[in-house]
């Protein structure tokens, strides 16, 4: 499979108006522009499945990521649901905050620890889940598993090392709301 992937990125499709080796209609002069074309149709994809889902759920796609994460442990605290997310703590705080006023989720105190807040999703909450499937991140998640674990690895390996290559790798994995997404 991976000599199929480099003999594909080492051949052109066709070929541009000019005659230059092209993939996918775009004239390519190198693999980093292969692998960014790539980059941007897997942002399209992500983008196109989070509106779509907005438009369903009426939820942006990291308050959802938040909603499955409580409604999976109703005895979750927002660290937990930080560190699962991949954001910060403070970003957890907004996201609850507005799952809170939608009554998707409450807040409560520890019984035994009084300092811990303790997140739960509502029976609304979980009927909005059960009723708003996310078919791209279910494809993927059953396409991935379904992979051997070695090329799993090798995947995420890659897949950091992309971030690491676009300074991403301190970035959040939840984007507000009302961030913009940079153009690559």
């Amino acid at each position: 499979m991976l000599r199929q992937s480099n003999d594909f990125l080492a051949s052109p499709v066709g070929q541009a108006q000019n005659g230059t080796p092209s993939t996918w209609g775009i004239a390519m002069t190198s693999r980093s522009e292969s692998a960014l074309i790539t980059l941007r149709r897997i942002m399209h994809v992500t983008d196109t499945n989070a509106r779509a889902l907005a438009r369903r759920t009426g939820l942006t796609l990291a308050q959802m990521i938040v909603l499955e994460i409580v409604a999976e442990d109703d005895r979750t605290t927002p660290k937990e649901i930080a560190r699962r997310s991949g954001v910060s703590q403070a970003t957890i705080t907004s996201l609850i905050d507005k799952l809170e006023a939608r009554e998707l989720v409450t807040r409560r105190r520890s019984v035994q620890d009084r300092r811990l807040i303790r997140v739960a999703a509502t029976e609304a909450g979980r009927r909005l889940l059960a009723n708003a499937p996310n078919p791209l991140y279910a494809a993927f998640s059953a396409k991935f598993e379904a992979l051997p674990e070695w090329e799993q690895l090798m995947l995420l390996a890659g897949l950091e090392r992309v971030a690491n290559l676009m300074n991403a790798d301190t970035v959040e994995a939840l984007p507000h709301a009302d961030e913009a997404r940079p153009a690559i």
